[in-house]
């Protein structure tokens, strides 16, 4: 019920999980345990949590220990994963290279997603977790057979990709694109469809970490992938300048450094978890006696996953091959869009993430106890919280649009006309963040109860309305606002998705409390309305215009985004806004301590 693209495309315009280091949508399997759907590559996201309602006592340390390993994992995971996406668009550009580059990556992670992607996160891992508690070698041979099988299958995969890369090429491109970037699409894929079998790799093993009580490698792990991509781009850079330059200009140098260097992040992803695992006492040896794995029960577990996943990629297709052909006509495409979306996903998954994440062993606990009323009171508590902390971001994103843009993307070859496209998307962008927060959260709910099959039937027409509604205003409008376009049909899609998962909520939970909800929407539209005209003013009245400096832009992006807080939380207490009133008195609180 999602919608981004893959690294950064760690993601899709079809589904959602934990960020990646770079952006992330988020959707959870049974248990609760988040399913990372990103804008990066599925190789760059943090590993899976096991299911909080079956995993043992934490083996590798405390509870307090092992969250603050991973909250400070996560937050340099973001800030190099943003990094990295920052000099991206400063080595290639907002242009066609930078297109194919961003084309390119997404290969490796869908075909990941359709073999493993969700079904690890909603069915292998809770599956581990039971095996590693009832088998009497605590899952040893169990873990043995399946990264077996996985190691084969993932091989087979690749092999299989690398073969069919020409196709992938014309499925996500559009039939206006050059010879020429159809070619540097296929070459770069070459390079990077191996990420597959790492990437599968990585997942798998940050799994098994996870499930004995490990979690400080599978979350600093993916760090290691971004550092050298990071390091990647400024060899790129040095090597070859940053300027914009056309698909027929790269020469096989250019290439194999990009392909190569996003290739070996990869490899060393994984390879950095390889002494983890002999530290927890995994000892990994073939086994072919894979009718020991129950591969007809793990089938019947992850049909729904796999249908969810299925319908999102084919949002995905239609996305791409929109943005490629807006691309062609040197306006906002998949690099644009897709650093807009990570901006997207950031705000998502610093805020509403951690709100889900606190809420959904209660709601799994009250599912499980069958005490329905109190889980409809932790949705209905997640939705006002999320509403009210998300809404101040979504009116930054669209009234500081362009000095966000100009402060953080206006660098190299990320020109001028690049960043006053980006301020576009990401106006429209900003009217998606609220629906999508909130009907991740509904989702939640129902893998809480656990049910995977009826938000996998929720997503077929909810990505139906999507694509409708993306075509519908791609054709509408001019090409110059083909991605503002899909972001509003990514919004409008959320918004479905929100309205119809609560209705089925409903039936199975019980009343939600959406009088109460509504109350706290209307606070929050009269807050997030004064703060936005003062935003405004104070952007208008600053120096710089709509094509700041640097200097400029950065100040327009400080005192119009203090202006924003300072005036929705003065608001927000007058008006009595619960949720940001709890917040401020809690900080007070610690304050005073």
């Amino acid at each position: 019920m999602s919608s981004g693209l893959y690294r950064s495309t760690n993601a899709d315009p079809g589904r959602g999980g934990p960020e990646p280091d770079g952006a992330t949508l988020i959707s959870v399997g049974p248990g609760g345990q988040p399913v990372v759907e990103s804008t990066a590559p599925p190789s760059e996201r943090p590993a899976a949590m096991p299911d909080p309602a079956v995993q043992e006592p934490q083996e590798g340390g405390s509870a307090a220990t092992n969250s603050a390993v991973m909250a400070l994992g996560s937050l340099v995971s973001r800030g190099t994963g943003f990094l990295r996406t920052l000099v991206l668009a400063a080595a290639l550009g907002g242009s066609l290279v930078g297109n194919a580059y961003t084309t390119a990556q997404i290969f490796p992670g869908m075909v990941y997603e359709f073999l493993l992607g969700g079904i690890l996160t909603s069915v292998l891992v809770p599956v581990l977790v039971r095996r590693r508690k009832s088998d009497p070698d605590r899952g040893q041979a169990y873990a043995q057979r399946l990264l077996s099988l996985a190691v084969l299958a993932l091989a087979v995969a690749t092999l299989v990709a690398m073969a069919a890369a020409p196709l992938l090429t014309l499925l996500y491109s559009s039939d206006r694109t050059t010879e020429e970037f159809r070619d540097l699409v296929t070459l770069l894929s070459y390079l990077m469809l191996p990420m597959i079998f790492f990437t599968g790799l990585s997942a798998l093993v940050s799994a098994l970490l996870n499930t004995r009580g490990h979690f400080a490698a599978p979350m600093w792990a993916p760090i290691l992938n971004n550092l050298v991509v990071i390091a990647t781009l400024g060899t790129y850079i040095a090597i070859f300048g940053a300027r914009i330059i056309e698909p027929g200009e790269m020469t096989p140098g250019r290439i194999v450094l990009l392909g190569g260097g996003t290739l070996l992040g990869v490899v060393v992803q994984a390879a950095g978890l390889v002494p983890a695992l002999r530290k927890v006492g995994f000892r990994w040896r073939w086994r072919f006696d894979f009718r020991q794995l129950g591969l007809a029960e793990l089938g019947r577990l992850g049909v729904w996953m796999f249908c969810y996943v299925a319908v999102s990629q084919l949002g995905l297709v239609v996305v791409f091959n929109l943005l490629n052909r807006a691309g062609d006509e040197d306006e906002a495409g998949p690099l644009i869009y897709n650093n807009v979306f990570l901006l997207l996903m950031m705000a998502h998954g610093i805020i509403a993430v951690s709100v889900i994440t606190a809420l959904m062993p209660r709601m799994s606990s009250a599912a499980a106890d069958g005490r329905y009323s109190d889980m409809a009171v932790d949705l209905a508590r997640g939705t006002r919280t999320v509403t009210a902390v998300l809404a101040p971001i979504a009116v930054c994103y669209a009234v500081l649009a362009t000095p966000v843009s100009f402060s953080l993307f206006r660098y190299g070859a990320f020109d001028t006309e690049a960043a006053d496209a980006t301020a576009v998307v990401l106006l429209a962008a900003a009217v998606a963040l609220v629906p999508f927060a909130v009907s991740q959260l509904f989702t939640f709910g129902f893998y809480a109860l656990p049910d995977t099959r009826t938000p996998a039937l929720i997503n077929i027409p909810v990505v139906a309305l999507r694509i409708l509604v993306q075509i519908g205003l791609f054709v509408a409008l001019s090409v110059q606002f083909a991605a503002a376009g899909l972001m509003i049909g990514n919004g409008v899609s959320y918004l479905a998705a929100a309205v119809l998962s609560a209705w089925l909520l409903r039936r199975r939970v019980g009343r939600i409390g959406f009088g109460g909800i509504m109350v706290t929407f209307g606070k929050v539209a009269l807050a997030a309305g004064g703060a936005a005209l003062a935003g405004w003013l104070v952007v208008t009245l600053l120096p710089g215009g709509d094509t700041p400096s640097q200097p400029l832009a950065i100040l327009q992006l400080l005192v119009g985004g203090a202006a924003v807080g300072l005036v929705y939380l003065g608001l927000a207490v007058l008006l009595r806004i619960r949720e940001i009133v709890d917040v401020l008195a809690m900080v007070r609180r610690r304050l005073g301590r």
